[in-house]
């Protein structure tokens, strides 16, 4: 396969992903999780279907970067390459912290009472005091981005000698993982160790330092999205040919971890066995997506050009455009079929709006919100 080969069923599951985004955070809206405020009234079988998304958008968002960071090598030195994710990753998390996520944690102050006046009283003089929760600062959904800056930076060096020495022991080892479907599932076994040992002793806090678990959960799926291109052709033809599988042990990973979460106390067993069928499930859904992507969306097309430029400005905005409309319908007497449905159209209508008259005409605002 041709290196600088596009990928599309790549950039349609990154697209599709970060859709799901939206609806995922409208979801925390009404599901009876801690958020930043809620609807008043939370529905508890909402927690089902959110569970089933938490599992593995995120993982796959990571594989799906650290595909993206073998392509974006390309023949870039180190240095370039350090450079590019600079300037790609922390400039838009900066202008996020300091302009879009602000009026996320004033609403949140306003519908709490810890904050009485209006907005601009707000912003700036108070909106960067402190480190929230304690304090205002925050860069709240956009915790991705630091985290995948991190894992770029730190794995760069890795990353360059592994493709300048193919063939080397990690590669054969991977390409001998990927010689089956169930020795595919071998890759579980470092992010198993991470979920049994690091997350109960480091809760996810996603404040980046001492945040050990996500930190060693997530850099192996970005690790992995980087092996799996090292040996793509292995890769794409295994996803395809053995998608019905990877979909039933999906399907049966789910139901067990839903079934040992609902039957059984907790406990070391316990935890270390929800630890392994909750590995297994993610990994099966992933692989899942790769397979029915690879078989049905690796083509071009001219919506997905516009998708693809525009996801990450949608990213960086949509969840203040959310949170600003749950503001507004929290308190109505409305059903959750007809709030969830104005937020959701609301979102991605605000968030086209914004990037249409904004973002996408001037130069000089793209590359602000990651825009090529």
């Amino acid at each position: 396969m041709n290196e600088t080969a596009r990928r599309y069923d790549l950039d349609w599951l990154r697209v599709l992903v970060f859709g799901l985004l939206i609806f995922y955070h409208v979801g925390m809206f009404f599901v009876p999780w801690g958020w930043h405020f809620k609807n008043n009234e939370t529905y508890t079988w909402l927690v089902y279907p959110m569970l089933f998304l938490n599992q593995w958008r995120l993982p796959i968002l990571f594989v799906i970067s650290g595909m993206g960071t073998y392509f974006a090598l390309g023949k870039r030195s180190i240095w370039t390459f350090v450079k590019e994710r600079f300037w790609r990753l922390w400039v838009p998390l900066g202008v996020g912290m300091f302009v879009v996520v602000p009026p996320q944690v004033y609403l949140e102050r306003i519908v709490k009472g810890d904050f009485i006046r209006g907005y601009f009283e707000w912003w700036p003089m108070e909106a960067f005091i402190g480190i929230y929760p304690s304090g205002n600062m925050s860069w709240h959904h956009l915790w991705f981005l630091p985290y995948l800056l991190l894992f770029s930076w730190m794995l760069a060096p890795a990353f360059v000698y592994l493709k300048n020495n193919p063939g080397s022991l990690i590669q054969s080892f991977t390409q001998k993982l990927l010689s089956s479907p169930w020795l595919a599932y071998g890759f579980i076994l470092p992010i198993y160790l991470a979920e049994s040992l690091l997350e109960p002793f480091f809760p996810s806090t996603k404040a980046l330092v001492g945040d050990w678990f996500t930190i060693g959960y997530y850099i192996c799926f970005f690790f992995f999205g980087f092996l799996l291109m090292l040996n793509r052709d292995d890769f794409w033809a295994l996803a395809e040919k053995h998608r019905n599988l990877f979909l039933i042990n999906g399907i049966m990973g789910f139901i067990g971890l839903i079934g040992i979460r609902m039957i059984f106390e907790d406990s070391t067993i316990i935890h270390f066995t929800e630890a392994l069928i909750k590995v297994f499930n993610v990994w099966s859904w992933i692989l899942t997506l790769f397979g029915f992507a690879a078989t049905y969306l690796n083509r071009p097309s001219k919506r997905l050009s516009y998708c693809n430029a525009a996801v990450y400005p949608f990213y960086i905005l949509h969840q203040t455009i959310t949170l600003t409309i749950g503001y507004f319908v929290m308190n109505l007497d409305w059903s959750l079929g007809v709030k969830s449905g104005i937020m959701v159209i609301g979102t991605f209508l605000g968030s086209w709006i914004i990037y249409e008259a904004f973002i996408r005409p001037w130069k000089w605002m793209r590359p602000v919100f990651g825009v090529k």
